[in-house]
């Protein structure tokens, strides 16, 4: 199991130094399909203090910023306001990118409206997590504005330095990110790759005991991907107020189109340790969804903009998603997904429907099946 931690600002470093130490050489949980299966993963949403929202107070509704256009919407039902569109680490930082490449990519982010950052313990085994740090100490922006996130489990090669054993963490999860919240260590936390059994678990723990819950879940969700956030997060959202922040809204770049002709020498599914990726693609399954993404070209040239921003858009239409969390290798790809915010109004019941259609993969919920 993975669990996650964001730390306030004075919690960036540990034992006092710039880099975190033991650190396992991966690149990330998603490599082995196997441990897609095995691990699930704990997220901890952290930030300063700064204004708090009681719970009985929050509006639900999505506000625009006025100088950047970027939406902001509540992540679930808590009092947290987190930008409709994130900058996740997975990849890039400490890998594909630079440490100035990385810089640009998260001022552009920051300058556009962006309040939201995501990492991971095992992203560039710990790297990522020292990259962001560094930047956020040397641009000054104020801790209060910024939503840093960031996952564990997969930590050290030493038993004792990954997982969630008492010396990791603490005993149990639950009990675990309730001390981390109470220490001040963090302000919310949540899950990524849980089930919707084991998120109804680790609520229903939090409340026999007088703990603390899980406010959202981290999930894949783009547009071959799609019964969890659709069906299965919709229930836990309305039941027990858990929100989805979201991640690969390209599919690992499947959609962006750079794959229709084939694997270019530069692209992620290039690189030694994304074999799986690879074969993916060139997989049948995989050549029909380069068919599909043919078909949803013209709707794109219709609503003026490319097909990742249709994309990006698709997945900022459902209701239930907090967040989107992109992922990019150069500032240019970066402003292009920001401008999904722009694709966003068009993106109407009939546009969507017509998305459907091509796709031919729209989930049923249980409320489908009784209407």
């Amino acid at each position: 199991m993975q669990v996650s931690i964001a730390c306030t600002d004075h919690n960036l470093k540990r034992n006092g130094e710039d880099r975190l130490i033991s650190k396992q050489n991966t690149t990330t949980p998603n490599v082995v399909n196997a441990a897609r299966a095995k691990f699930r993963t704990v997220a901890i949403i952290a930030r300063s203090l700064g204004t708090f929202t009681p719970q009985h107070h929050i509006s639900l509704k999505e506000s625009t910023a006025k100088q950047t256009g970027m939406k902001y919407r509540n992540l679930g039902k808590s009092g947290l306001r987190v930008s409709c569109l994130g900058l996740g680490t997975w990849v890039t930082f400490g890998g594909q990118i630079s440490d100035e490449v990385a810089e640009q990519l998260m001022t552009i982010a920051y300058e556009s409206g962006v309040n939201l950052f995501d990492t991971a313990e095992v992203y560039a085994a710990g790297k990522a997590e020292v990259i962001l740090g560094n930047i956020l100490k040397k641009k000054g922006w104020r801790r209060s504005s910024l939503v840093i996130t960031t996952k564990l489990y997969w930590g050290g090669k030493a038993e004792t330095e990954r997982g969630l054993s008492r010396k990791h963490i603490i005993e149990e999860i639950v009990r675990a990110m309730t001390h981390v919240i109470n220490q001040g260590m963090a302000m919310y936390w949540g899950t990524s790759r849980w089930s919707a059994m084991e998120i109804m678990e680790a609520y229903s723990v939090a409340r026999q005991f007088n703990m603390i819950p899980p406010v959202c879940e981290q999930a894949e969700y783009h547009l071959f991907q799609r019964e969890k956030v659709e069906v299965q997060l919709p229930e836990l959202y309305h039941k027990i107020g858990v929100g989805a922040m979201t991640w690969s809204p390209l599919a690992c770049g499947i959609i962006s189109g750079k794959y229709g002709n084939g694997v270019p020498e530069s692209s992620r599914a290039s690189l030694k340790c994304y074999q799986w990726l690879k074969e993916k693609i060139i997989s049948e399954e995989g050549r029909k969804q380069q068919g599909k993404l043919k078909d949803l070209s013209p709707i794109a040239e219709r609503l003026g903009c490319t097909l990742p921003q249709l994309a990006v858009a698709w997945c900022l239409r459902n209701e239930g998603v907090s967040s989107v969390l992109l992922g990019s290798s150069n500032p240019e790809q970066l402003i292009e997904n920001l401008g999904a915010i722009q694709v966003l109004p068009k993106m109407t019941s009939h546009i969507v429907n017509e998305i459907d259609n091509i796709l031919g993969n729209k989930p049923y919920s249980k409320k489908d099946y009784r209407s």
